[in-house]
Formats: structure tokens, C-alpha cells, sequence
């Protein structure tokens, strides 16, 4: 039986081990057992509890919490997702009374769906727009309303029970809520404060007990030392609490460099997981400086070059969806922790060695982003896309070429490799498959080699060009070079070369922001959105062909929120020849007139 045709959680489990240094595998063997002495005795056991409740709430009366701010929500983005409450409500009373480890895995609901209610950032809106009352003229209900909410959670999620203990990251996550609820809702009784601080209790000892460790490091990690360090500051007069204190802070310290490249930019080739991780770090760095439980000055630098490298994407306007992005918020959507940042100045032309994109602003209003990145964080690659080589492209703000997003992890197996795959991105597809190897909806093999090989100023523009080596794994090898000529203010030029062997098929893809309108303007193809426009054409006079919404295969598809899928249009060109003598260049303007200057190429 190949790996392609086997079972997929045999599948997954295998590639585990083979990715595995000897001390994962010790650390998985205990995790097993672990939870085999849960599932068979530890379930059903009376977990130690706070011996006394009255020296908790008075810790806990000297604890501050972090600042926050809070911003406008993008409800139309959030109401757009693809959720059905009903489905999920069935799941969650079906598995109500099930130890959380004999769950099966399930196409539908998406668990990742299903774990959004589980994070209660609908009861941290509450408390915190109740704080904003008189300006936002919010019902002085509110926390009461909250107060039932939580309450009923902890009541109807029993502990180690549901779909809802299924991720330690998840469970991380409820503790600052369960934190915040305890000093923000004045009127707890007694039994509600029991109630409260015995789950804080329960989660950070399960958390404790199940780290992402080793291959499965990342932004859960970091989610789960989060987690460690608000349920130790409120049992830190525990030996217990201590540690998980100390652990939390420990694995903050160790993962800073690792998460955040040298140039401030994520391993893990994802967006929506740097604002995620960012905004965990600024959340811990605040809470323990304002409880002075550590001093984390030495941090805040790394942090910074990080949020310098998220503004640089920032310039395009619309932020980009680029690799993995599950709509993941360290608080709640619309609120954010204390950031206390600098101005950043960038110049007209940036490259991110480390990370491997480069960014160009011109005059014309045009921005452009060039992904010569690598795959993403190894072994597993689990949240990077198959997307070197490729372009973003906004005009005045608004995206014109986009990156696909990500739609869903779970579930829908042909969705989730057409959005990760090469395919779905600006570049070159040869043979019709991806630039390194599916094979699990977390799981990348033969990743490729990125090479930022050339960036020079000439006259009226930059030149810049890389190269991948995801191809040279087929029978008859091909390397990819894609070469780009910025001229002027708005104009460029993209040349995809390849040196290699053999005849292979070559597509070249370049997809649309869903409004963006197509029209055909003499020998170029006029891009409409709102009051911008950008021009399109082959160089050479092969023609683009439009796709949208197709299904087999699938081309011509938008994910701007998880859970969310729209038709697009995509331009596609396809060429099969030998290697050395194929190649394409693409002319994009802002006016429909350009220079051509391909010897410069």
C-alpha cells in the first residue's frame, strides 16, 4: 500500500514518525500513555483543586490584567462565514459526554468551526465593550450576560469531555478568558468563583501535560505558554503554579528567535499566524511586566522587526492572504493587546532576505509583493503554501492579483490541496503539480529551495530575479527562474524562463480579486476595480484564457475568511515544449503602454 492510497490518519501518523528525532519519539510514546492513563483511570479522578478559594481571589485581587484596545469589527467578513450554529450545537450534545480522546475524526462539521464557539471571544467583547459603556453605548447587561455564558460553558464542557479538549492550544486559549472573567464581573458568588478558578486550574494542568513540542512547535505553542503563564501568576503560591509560570516564560524566551525570523518575518510563511503569535507575545510582555513577574525588555525588539515586517504588507492596503489563515485572534476579533511601537519608514524597494519576499511601491500606486520565500517551517511544513515565485499586486489600496487564502483545513480534502497548492497561486505549474508534495492537508515532502539571485537599480526601475528548485524532483528535472523588470513609475515585466529536460506542460496562472472586472482593450486586457485600473498582456501574442468558479479541475476560487469560498476569474497561458525553449512574459501597466526592454532580461 503507497502512502497516496493509505488510510489518512495512518498516513499522517507514519509521516509523524518519520519526520521524528529519537527524543520526539520518547515525547510521543509519554503523550500516548498519557492519555491511555486518562482515557482508563484518570478521567473519573477527583484532580487536585485550590485548597483554599479565599487565597486565591485575594492573589487574585493583586493581579492586573493587560490593556487592551479595541477597534471596529469587520462584521460583514465575520457574518459571510460559511457556519452552521445548528450543526455545531448537534456535535457538541452528541459528544457532550464523551472523553475528548475517542472522538473520531469527522468531515462535518470542520473541528476547527466547531472549537470557535469553545474560545469565548464573544464573552471578552462583552466585558470589554462594557468597559467602553458610555461611549458605546453598549447594555448595562452585559456582564451578567457574560457571567451566564461562562458559567453555562463550564457546566455543559465538563472537563476532559467534548470536542473542546480535543486541542491543548484551545484549551490554552480560555485561560486569559476565564482570567479576564474573574476580574471583570464584580458579582461572582462564592460557588462562581470556585467554578471559575477550578477550570483555570484544570486547563493550565492539561495544558501543562500536552506541549506542542518538537514538530508540532509553532503558534500553538505559543498559545499554550500563554496559557501557562496566566493559570501559574494566579497559582503562582503553588509549587505547581510556579512552574507552569516559569515554563510558560521559558518557552516564550526559547521560541522568540525561532518564530521570528532575523529579518522579523514568520517561519511558519504565514500572515494571519504573525499577527496571531505578535499579538500572544504583546499580551504575556504586558501582563508580566504590569504583575512584574518578569522583565522582558530583551523581547521587544524581535517583536518590533516583526511588526516592521506586517506593516511592510500593510502598504498594499488589503492585506493579503498569504499561506495558512484560520481568522485566529489572541483576544477576540476587533481587540487587540497594548502595542507600543515606532514609526517604520520604508524605502521604495524592500527586500526580506530571511523571509524571502520583496516589496516594491511605485509612484503609480502600484505595490507589489515577490514571494522567493521557502516552503515554511520544517519539517512539516504545516502552514506554508506551495507559492514561490509568486506575485501580489494591489493599485491604490485595493488587491488586483491575490494570493487564494485558505478556506478550510478539515473536511474537504480536493479544496484544501487546490488552496495550498501552486496552482491556486501567481506562478508557474509544470506538469500540473505542485512545487513540493501533498501529503496531508499539515503535511509537505520535498520541499523546495528558493535562490534570490539578482536585484540591481537601472535606469527608470529595479531589476530582480530567483529561482525555486521544487521541480527538479520530476523524472526529467526543471528549475524555475522568474526574472521581473519594474520600469517607470507603473510598469513591469515578468519573464518565466526554465532550464531543465524533457517536455512537460507549463501553465502560468495569474488570479483576480473576485471584484476585479476584465475587459479587452486593443491587445491587452483592462483590469477594473472600483477607481483603479491596471493593464494585462503576453508579450509575445498568446492570449490569456478567463476561467471562474471551475470545479474539475478546480480554478478560479477566493477564500477571505476561513469557512469562506468565492468564484474568481483567473488568466491562465499554457505552453508544452521542451524545457529550454519555453518561457513567458507577461507586460502589466498602468496606462496600457510600455517599453519593452527584454534584453535587459
Amino acid at each position: 500500500m503507497t502512502l497516496i492510497k493509505m488510510n489518512p490518519k495512518i498516513k499522517f501518523f507514519i509521516l509523524r514518525l518519520k519526520n521524528a528525532s529519537f527524543s520526539e519519539l520518547i515525547y510521543r510514546f509519554k503523550e500516548k500513555y498519557f492519555l491511555f492513563w486518562l482515557k482508563s483511570f484518570g478521567k473519573n479522578k477527583v484532580f487536585k483543586k485550590p485548597s483554599n478559594l479565599k487565597d486565591q481571589i485575594e492573589r487574585l485581587n493583586h493581579i492586573s490584567l493587560p490593556s487592551f484596545s479595541i477597534n471596529p469589527l469587520d462584521k460583514e467578513r465575520l457574518e459571510n462565514r460559511k457556519i452552521d450554529a445548528n450543526e455545531i450545537s448537534l456535535f457538541e450534545k452528541k459528544y457532550k459526554n464523551t472523553f475528548f480522546a475517542k472522538i473520531k475524526e469527522t468531515e462535518n462539521p470542520d473541528i476547527r468551526i466547531v472549537w470557535e464557539g469553545g474560545r469565548l471571544k464573544d464573552i471578552i467583547h462583552l466585558l470589554l465593550y462594557e468597559k467602553k459603556r458610555e461611549s458605546l453605548n453598549v447594555s448595562q447587561d452585559n456582564k451578567t450576560f457574560a457571567k451566564y455564558k461562562i458559567l453555562r460553558w463550564i457546566e455543559e464542557n465538563p472537563f476532559l469531555m467534548g470536542p473542546h479538549y480535543i486541542s491543548s492550544m484551545e484549551c490554552a486559549l480560555r485561560i486569559p478568558v476565564f482570567f479576564s472573567s474573574l476580574k471583570m464581573i464584580e458579582d461572582l458568588t462564592q460557588d462562581e468563583y470556585k467554578s471559575i478558578i477550578n477550570a483555570i486550574y484544570q486547563h493550565t494542568w492539561f495544558v501543562s501535560k500536552r506541549l506542542s513540542l518538537y514538530s508540532s512547535l509553532g503558534n500553538h505553542t505559543i498559545a499554550e505558554a500563554v496559557g501557562l503563564i496566566f493559570g501559574g501568576a494566579l497559582f503562582q503560591g503553588e509549587k505547581e503554579g510556579k512552574n507552569w509560570l516559569k515554563k510558560g516564560i521559558k518557552l516564550l524566551e526559547k521560541e522568540l528567535t525561532h518564530q521570528f525570523l532575523e529579518d522579523g518575518g514568520p517561519i511558519e510563511q504565514s500572515l494571519n499566524y504573525h499577527r496571531f503569535n505578535l499579538d500572544l507575545y504583546w499580551l504575556s510582555i504586558d501582563f508580566l511586566e504590569k504583575n512584574q513577574l518578569h522583565n522582558c525588555k530583551h523581547w521587544k525588539q524581535r517583536l518590533v522587526e516583526g511588526e516592521k515586517f506586517y506593516k511592510a504588507f500593510q502598504m498594499a492596503g488589503e492585506l493579503p492572504y498569504i499561506g495558512d489563515s484560520d481568522d485566529s485572534h489572541a483576544i477576540a476579533p476587533g481587540i487587540n493587546p497594548k502595542r507600543d511601537l515606532p514609526e517604520f519608514d520604508f524605502d521604495r524597494f524592500t527586500t526580506f532576505e530571511n523571509s524571502g519576499y520583496t516589496l516594491i511601491k511605485g509612484g503609480d500606486g502600484l505595490f507589489l509583493i515577490f514571494d522567493h520565500g521557502p516552503l515554511g517551517m520544517a519539517p512539516l511544513y504545516a502552514h506554508g503554501h506551495a507559492d514561490a515565485l509568486s506575485i501580489i499586486l494591489s493599485k491604490n489600496g485595493y488587491l488586483f492579483l491575490i494570493d487564494p487564502g485558505t478556506f478550510r483545513y478539515n473536511g474537504v480534502p480536493e479544496w484544501r490541496k487546490y488552496f495550498k497548492g501552486t496552482r491556486a497561486h501567481n506562478t508557474v505549474t509544470i506538469d500540473g503539480q505542485d512545487q513540493a508534495i501533498f501529503e496531508t492537508s499539515f503535511i509537505w515532502s520535498k520541499p523546495y529551495r528558493t535562490q534570490f539571485i539578482k536585484m540591481e537599480k537601472i535606469k527608470n526601475g529595479f531589476l530582480f530575479s530567483a529561482t525555486h528548485n521544487g521541480y527538479q524532483r520530476l523524472k526529467e528535472s526543471v528549475l524555475h527562474k522568474r526574472t521581473i523588470l519594474w520600469i517607470g513609475e507603473g510598469n513591469f515585466l515578468i519573464k518565466d524562463t526554465f532550464s531543465g529536460k524533457g517536455i512537460h506542460e507549463f501553465e502560468l496562472n495569474y488570479h483576480l480579486h473576485p471584484e476585479v472586472e476584465v475587459e479587452k482593450e486593443a491587445d491587452w486586457l483592462k483590469l477594473m476595480r472600483k477607481d483603479s485600473k491596471i493593464f494585462m498582456k503576453q508579450i509575445d501574442g498568446a492570449q490569456f484564457e478567463l476561467i471562474s468558479g471551475q470545479e474539475k479541475p478546480i480554478l478560479g476560487w477566493y477564500s477571505d475568511g476561513y469557512g469562506i469560498k468565492k468564484k474568481t476569474t483567473t488568466l491562465q497561458c499554457k505552453r508544452t515544449g521542451q524545457t529550454e525553449e519555453i518561457s513567458f512574459l507577461t507586460a502589466i501597466s498602468s496606462t496600457g503602454s510600455i517599453n519593452i526592454f527584454e534584453g535587459n532580461l
